[in-house]
């Protein structure tokens, strides 16, 4: 147990008392933030590759600093479930946003490219917030208030692919889908596992 947990440091925590969204969520960590560039990781959507999804991002902004938002691509009839953001270059790693639209209609999408739930983003985003505006659903939206700094031209917004598997372990699919996935990338549990499954389907 010992070896895994972390090394010495200071963890805070703070609540959400109602559940008003996610830019309420984030706007109740405003104290323990500060005036400092954060790091937001949505723990339900866990994203699974070689390079983990956050190095990306710090990467990312190491070179062009601003805001930026892991993307991952989704099928065209799907858009309409996610935040989707449309960008300079939609081939690159790392690109401008220069749109983003929350749960877009139908065939309104600007692009196919879907907000992961990993963002790197400066302490501006709280002002927005503070206001509690409500959007999509009647909730504070996290993505609203992204848009209001990036179309006022406050602050710049860049979009960081993501090209690894992400498992929605909001579900109890994606809960089991992942749990099996990480146990399978190990070289202590992957075999046994295996085994085990092809076991249970035979």
């Amino acid at each position: 147990m010992r070896r895994e947990l972390p090394g010495a440091g200071q963890t805070s925590f703070t609540r959400q008392q109602k559940p008003l969204g996610l830019g309420h969520a984030v706007w109740c960590a405003r104290d323990l933030i500060g005036e400092e560039p954060f790091a937001l990781l949505l723990p339900d959507m866990l994203h699974h590759a070689a390079t983990p999804c956050l190095a990306d991002l710090i990467a990312a902004y190491t070179e062009h600093g601003g805001n930026h938002v892991a993307v991952s691509p989704v099928p065209e009839e799907e858009t309409h479930l996610y935040g989707i953001v449309g960008v300079s270059d939609g081939t690159a790693k790392v690109s401008a946003i220069t749109s983003m639209v929350e749960k877009p209609p139908r065939g309104a999408a600007p692009s196919n490219l879907h907000i992961t739930g990993r963002y790197i983003l400066q302490p501006e985003i709280f002002a927005v917030l503070a206001r509690h505006e409500r959007g999509t659903g009647g909730e504070i939206q996290l993505t609203d208030a992204m848009i209001t700094l990036l179309h006022g031209g406050r602050q710049p917004f860049f979009a960081v692919r993501f090209d690894g598997k992400i498992y929605d372990c909001g579900t109890k699919l994606g809960f089991l889908l992942a749990n099996v996935a990480y146990a399978r990338a190990r070289d202590d549990l992957g075999p046994a596992l295996e085994a085990e499954i092809r076991k249970l389907i035979d």
